[in-house]
């Protein structure tokens, strides 16, 4: 069973510096329909104007994936971390029992435009860190890479939750597959151009829930971008 949510139905938030949407409920946005997808919680697709951003703020027992589509994105937290994420970077933040942090864009004169992803971990209280790594554009392009896992295979971010991300860049014309094992689910997340999701039709900022299927087929129609999500 595939289930679409459609781009247009997403929870806006919209604040002068701060163009967002949001897949599940957040902030101010309430929906008991979308509270999430399985350990999936938060899919926010964030625009922020030059120079501005998110100021110190806290976060506890969740791990935060950013991944940034265009621009630059400026980290800072309380464990010390500084660092500047760019397209092919991927960050993860383990809150664990608590940490501050702040992003802000790092252009004074172009926006950033990034994904804010959030997964329950399988236990709280977990001590806080942070990984940030690099992922080519040849390594995403026409397969699905692994960019953040339980066991850190491959590479990839370590998750503390049973899932697995991937992300991929495919042409028009390409395909990707992949099969689900036995009682797991999958989300898909499309950050740009359209593509067919099982023959199921998918643009720029939707995403579907996959749950009852073993074989997963993604093509692309036009030159697209999208994050898969292996849930248990």
């Amino acid at each position: 069973m595939i289930t679409i949510r459609i781009a247009d139905d997403r929870g806006p938030t919209q604040i002068g510096w701060l163009d967002s949407r949001h897949s599940f409920s957040f902030g101010e946005y309430y929906d008991p329909r979308f509270m999430g997808f399985r350990a999936l919680r938060v899919i926010n697709e964030d625009r922020v104007a030059p120079g501005a951003g998110f100021p110190t703020h806290g976060h506890r027992d969740m791990e935060i994936l950013s991944y940034v589509l265009e621009g630059a994105l400026e980290h800072k937290d309380s464990l010390g971390t500084g660092s500047t994420i760019r397209p092919g970077d991927v960050q993860r933040m383990t809150a664990g029992r608590g940490v501050m942090h702040s992003e802000f864009n790092a252009s004074a004169s172009e926006p950033v435009h990034f994904l804010q992803i959030w997964i329950e971990p399988e236990n709280k209280g977990l001590p806080p860190s942070y990984e940030q790594r690099a992922y080519a554009e040849t390594e995403r392009a026409g397969k699905l890479r692994l960019i953040a896992s339980r066991d850190a295979r491959e590479g990839s971010l370590r998750l503390h939750q049973d899932a697995s991300v991937f992300a991929s860049i495919l042409k028009p014309g390409e395909s990707v597959s992949y099969r689900l094992a036995k009682g797991r689910h999958a989300w898909v997340q499309v950050a740009k151009g359209r593509l067919a999701l099982n023959g199921q039709e998918l643009a720029a900022g939707d995403g579907a829930a996959i749950s009852d299927e073993t074989a997963v087929e993604i093509a692309a129609s036009t030159p697209a971008e999208f994050l898969f999500f292996d849930l248990a």
